[in-house]
């Protein structure tokens, strides 16, 4: 199976994107806040920061960066991989699928899985409706177990397109879009996962446009130049979010 776990088709429509977010680069509107702290001033417990961009643009290390020392990320493609190595989701695989779908540790081998159901909606919706809702629970859970942290931050693909189904947005204090040019994400597609050149762009034809995952976010993150950069404007958002949380209690 591919490095990325298996995920629902986008829910259709757009998301409605608020107000436009603002950029650690040129002008820099008032945020709106996020839906806990609308709700009647922020909740006890930690900061909680959505992340949007595109493939490979570099949401994960953004996400530990905005996390810091004292935080958390929850790695929503770490759950999958769990999940599918799981003892409950490989009896399943084995059942369904039989032993072609299993590697060499008789659990599921991801690049059979994804040639299997890769033309098989059948077989994609099975081996979804295993994972996808135990990977939700465990999402739930982590964001409880999560409480004494200054912040968490949801690594988690499709984040807008699917939350009609986990509710995940509802529960950011703040939404980030990390922002890499096309050339650069298809490059680091090519070198880190051995794509070709035309798949980020595939891929992302069935998923809502970059333009309305910016649009939907509060903030901007520019990842245009080297990892010291980003871990600078990270840094910086981070710390603004926090100074604006602490003013708004």
């Amino acid at each position: 199976m591919s490095a990325d776990p298996p995920r629902s088709s986008p829910a259709p429509g757009q998301p409605d994107p608020g107000r436009g977010p603002s950029t650690d680069q040129g002008s820099d509107p008032e945020p709106r806040p996020g839906a806990r702290a609308a709700s009647g001033g922020p909740e006890p417990g930690p900061l909680v920061i959505g992340v949007l961009g595109g493939i490979a643009s570099g949401k994960s290390a953004a996400a530990r960066l905005l996390a810091g020392a004292d935080g958390a990320v929850i790695d929503a493609d770490a759950l999958a991989h769990a999940v599918l190595s799981s003892d409950a989701v490989t009896a399943l695989v084995a059942e369904r699928f039989g032993p072609a779908a299993l590697g060499a540790d008789g659990r599921p081998d991801r690049a059979a899985l994804a040639r299997i159901v890769f033309e098989d909606a059948g077989a994609r919706a099975d081996l979804e409706g295993w994972i996808h809702p135990r990977v939700r629970a465990r999402i739930r859970a982590a964001l409880e177990e999560a409480h004494a942290k200054t912040v968490v931050v949801l690594d988690v693909p499709l984040l807008l397109e699917n939350d009609p189904v986990h509710h995940l947005r509802e529960r950011c204090d703040a939404l980030v879009y990390v922002d890499a040019p096309l050339d650069r994400r298809t490059a680091r597609a090519v070198a880190t996962r051995g794509w070709s050149e035309d798949e980020v762009a595939r891929r992302e034809a069935s998923q809502l446009s970059q333009d309305a995952k910016r649009a939907a976010a509060d903030h901007v993150v520019a990842n245009d130049a080297d990892l010291d950069a980003l871990a600078e404007r990270c840094a910086a958002l981070r710390a603004r979010l926090l100074a604006e949380r602490r003013d708004r209690s």
